[in-house]
């Protein structure tokens, strides 16, 4: 819907521009995506992947939409690699395409697509602490000027998307964006605390309705876990009468 100019995604297209814009041209991008989902974690390792069109219904340019981004299969060596050294069961995957949560957000942010990208799946089941420690290990990853991407929303309940919202909508999306902001911004958390709030982030407020299901939540974790630190800098982005967030986490020059 960003890409076919829906006016609904328009704060989301112009926030994601903006975005891209202003950072300098990493090396490679380490895309976490919300639509992937693998027991074991798996990791492309293609040196071309094809795009993967996982959505169905939209108008027929969406399926003709084209992010040509090289692979870039020794940093996916390095993950798989990496991974499987923290404990974590993982295998490479030289054929599967890149999905909508990597084209869509980089076609926005790195329109010229030369920029190599790699692409790692959630892990099924959709454990938090599962996740923290896939970040953990993604954050000791010594590629220079490495981009990691978390591809997902801090609101993510569909039916409300598209107006099915409980008498409290407002409320509970309100008190679920606070308490995130509260919890990846503070200076004055220790990142055991922070890692801690977020494994347990279904009793939060407005928590489970913000995220019925949980796979969008997860790639936020794997970015926290990775960075090691408070947020840098947080964007609040209306998407569809929603209020969800845009997060940053940038490490030391």
């Amino acid at each position: 819907m960003p890409l076919l100019e829906d006016p609904a995604h328009l704060a989301l297209t112009k926030a994601l521009r903006r975005l891209g814009a202003r950072l300098a041209r990493p090396s490679a991008i380490v895309v976490v995506s919300a639509h992937w989902e693998a027991d074991p974690v798996r990791v492309t390792t293609g040196a071309t992947p094809p795009l993967l069109y996982d959505y169905q219904g939209f108008a027929p340019q969406a399926y003709n939409l084209q992010y040509p981004a090289p692979g870039e299969p020794a940093l996916a060596a390095q993950i798989v690699a990496g991974l499987t050294e923290a404990g974590i069961a993982c295998e490479p995957d030289a054929y599967r395409g890149f999905d909508h949560g990597l084209f869509v957000p980089l076609s926005l942010m790195f329109p010229t697509a030369d920029v190599p990208c790699v692409q790692v799946s959630l892990q099924a089941g959709l454990s938090a602490v599962a996740h923290q420690r896939i970040g953990e290990a993604l954050g000791s990853l010594t590629h220079p000027d490495l981009l990691i991407v978390g591809s997902g929303f801090t609101f993510h309940n569909m039916p409300a998307f598209f107006g099915r919202r409980a008498p409290d909508h407002t409320a509970l999306n309100l008190a679920f964006e606070a308490w995130l902001r509260e919890t990846v911004c503070s200076v004055d958390m220790a990142q055991p605390q922070r890692l801690a709030r977020l494994a347990g982030w279904a009793q939060a407020p407005g928590g489970r309705y913000a995220h019925p299901r949980e796979e969008h939540l997860m790639p936020l974790l794997v970015c926290q876990a990775a960075a090691r630190r408070p947020a840098s800098a947080l964007e609040s982005v209306p998407v569809l009468g929603v209020q969800c967030s845009n997060i940053e986490w940038w490490a030391d020059p």
